[in-house]
Parts: structure tokens; C-alpha cells; sequence
């Protein structure tokens, strides 16, 4: 038998102050729908079942002098089969409880979550675990525990601001969704950006000076924001994750969650990768934690940008290597887009090595 791995929901209440701009919330018939129950799948070989006796075969007796015939081999073993991976997912702002499956990375995540709650997938900005509050910490990136919930941020209200570049560094850290959407994951405390109170961790730059950047990676739009001239005003298009008002009695309608501010337990994760399939993997040993969180600080500190997945994969690629010029050509054979500088390439090798020998 197929089993599934089953999630409730447990969104607490929150209370945000941003005007509404969106439409009323559309009912959604295809999340309740997916609670229904599902046939079984994946059926397993009966090792009762016996090989047939060859035509014309005869059982050695002692009556007929013969030595008994070998006894057959024994079946192989059934296949062990895999739980079908099920998630459960809500919008964040609130909504019925949805499941999804069979997605290999994340921008078919976000086509599964948009046809649960028929949206578009465009709607989707950012999806977060466990929570449905704007918490950077709690960001989807390249693996998903499968005990996790996921919660999937909407667009809010659109804005734009007018922003005075006074100083070479505005103060912001983007990352990006795997879709195409740039947005802002910390905001430097006294920080040019910190100083323009309607600008907010969550938000979506959907457009520089009126130009629009959606498709751009984080790097991209990290390196425009840097090269804009210092002392020259500029404006930001931004769109705001939606907010929950009126969906707070709603949403305690789902039922309590136990992902609800936890992380996940399970001891294998579901790996999305950019490229290629996604995998089930054991969970990242120590190193590889201590080593991912160092090197996603010194993507913050030389690009401005944060990204667990980027560095998950760089610690993946460096972890093996035996010297930083060999380090260095691995990355610019499946990063080089990225076109790091070398003296990030070298921090970096180096903090991999600090991780490997416990010094950070």
C-alpha cells in the first residue's frame, strides 16, 4: 500500500497595517477536493507466489533411485516503494487547506499551488515553511523537509517610492523566488532604505526608474541598484505581499497546524534543483549547515544578495576539491554566470575549510 504523508495547518493571527488593493478572496474548490481520499497506486509482488513446475519435470524419489530435484530459487525481493511525497499548502493571508505533489523544482511548486487555489502562477511572489508570516528565516529555497507546510505569499498593494541614493550602499539584501521575481530579504538598520518606512522586508521590486526587472536574477538587480549614481534621486516599483485582515476568522476556520513555527523533523529532505530533477536527501550534516550559512553571509557582503541554494551548491561543489584553483574552475563550469570575483572564490573555499575543520 501507497502511504501519505499527511500536514495540517496551525496560521497564527496577525495584524498589518497596508491598505488592500486586491480583489475579494476566491473560494477554492480544488483544495477541497484534494482532501478527498485517493485510490491506492503502486501495487507489490506476492512473494507467496509460486514458480510453475516445468513441463515434464519429475521429483527425484527414493523409489526411483534418483536424487531429488533442486529446490527453485526463491523470488526476489519486492521493490521497496516510496510514500507518494504529498505537501500541504495555504495562501498566507488565508485559505483552505490544499495539497500538491509531483514537482521537481520550483517553479512547477508554484503551478501546483496555483492550481489548487486557480490563481495564476504569477500571482505567487514567495513561499515560506511552517509559517505564514513574512519571516526571510523561514524562506523556501532549495530543499523542503517532508513534514514541512508551505505557505504561499501573494501580490498585495503596488507602491512606488522615490529614493536619494546619499551613499554608495542603499542598505538592501535581494534574493529572488526561482521565477523570476526579485525581492527584499533584510534591510540594513540606519541604512538609506532603512530611512523610507513604506519600503518593506517581502517586497517585490517589480521596476527600477519605470523600467521593469521582473525575469532578472537577485544578482542582476543587486548590481543595478549598485551602479546608480550616488546623489541622483531614482524610484522603486514595488508590490507588497498580501496581508491578512479580514481572513483571520477564516483561516482558524482550517484547523491547527503542528508545522506551525517548527522546522521540519523528517529526516530526509526533498532537494529542487534549477537543473535536472529533485531528489530526496538526508538532511544536510553540520558541516554543510555551517558551511552554507557562512557562505550565504559572504554572498550578502560582496553581491548584496542572499541565497541558500546558491551557497548550498557551492559548499556541494567545494566540499570534494583539493585546492582553491581547482575550486574555482568548478564554479565557473556550472556557475558562471554568477562571474564571482576571485576574491570571493578564495573566501569562499576558505570558509569551506574553516566548516571542515570545526573553526567556525
Amino acid at each position: 500500500m501507497c502511504d501519505e504523508v499527511i500536514f495540517n495547518s496551525n496560521a497564527g493571527n496577525t495584524t498589518f497595517q497596508t491598505k488592500m488593493l486586491c480583489g475579494s478572496r476566491r473560494k477554492c474548490k480544488k483544495a477541497t477536493k484534494l482532501e478527498e481520499n485517493r485510490p491506492m497506486e503502486n501495487g507489490v509482488t506476492d512473494e507467496n507466489q509460486k514458480s510453475p513446475m516445468v513441463q515434464g519435470q519429475k521429483q527425484g524419489t527414493a523409489d526411483s533411485g534418483l536424487p531429488p530435484a533442486p529446490a527453485p530459487p526463491p523470488p526476489p525481493p519486492a521493490p521497496r516503494i516510496r510514500p507518494r511525497l504529498i505537501f500541504h499548502t495555504q495562501l498566507a493571508h488565508g485559505s483552505p487547506t490544499g495539497r500538491i505533489e509531483g514537482f521537481t523544482n520550483v517553479k512547477e511548486l508554484y503551478t501546483k499551488i496555483a492550481e489548487v487555489f486557480e490563481i495564476s502562477p504569477a500571482e505567487i511572489l514567495f513561499c515560506t515553511l511552517n509559517t505564514h508570516k513574512v519571516d526571510m528565516q523561514k524562506l523556501l529555497g532549495g530543499q523542503i523537509g517532508l513534514e514541512d507546510f508551505i505557505f504561499a505569499h501573494v501580490k498585495g498593494q503596488m507602491k512606488e517610492v522615490e529614493v536619494i541614493k546619499s551613499e554608495d550602499a542603499l542598505g538592501l539584501t535581494i534574493t529572488d523566488n526561482g521565477t523570476g521575481y526579485a525581492f527584499i530579504k533584510r534591510i540594513k538598520e540606519d541604512s538609506t532604505i532603512d530611512r523610507i518606512k513604506t519600503v518593506c522586508v517581502g517586497d517585490h521590486i517589480e521596476g527600477i526608474n519605470n523600467q521593469t526587472i521582473v525575469g532578472c536574477r537577485h544578482y542582476e538587480v543587486a548590481k543595478m541598484l549598485k551602479d546608480l549614481p550616488k546623489g541622483q534621486p531614482f524610484t522603486l516599483g514595488l508590490v507588497e505581499p498580501r496581508k491578512a485582515f479580514d481572513m483571520i476568522a477564516r483561516r482558524t476556520k482550517c484547523g491547527k497546524s503542528t508545522g506551525e513555527g517548527k522546522v521540519g523533523s523528517g529526516r530526509e529532505t526533498l532537494r529542487l534543483r534549477s537543473k535536472g530533477t529533485a531528489t530526496v536527501e538526508e538532511v544536510p550534516t553540520e558541516f554543510e549547515e555551517r558551511a552554507t550559512k557562512k557562505v550565504d553571509d559572504l554572498l550578502e557582503n560582496y553581491m548584496g544578495i542572499r541565497d541558500t541554494e546558491l551557497a548550498a551548491t557551492m559548499v556541494e561543489t567545494g566540499k570534494d576539491k583539493k585546492n582553491p584553483d581547482e575550486f574555482a574552475e568548478a564554479l565557473d563550469s556550472i556557475l558562471g554566470d554568477f562571474a564571482f570575483p576571485d576574491e570571493f572564490v578564495f573566501d569562499v573555499w576558505g570558509a569551506i575549510g574553516d566548516a571542515k575543520n570545526g573553526r567556525i
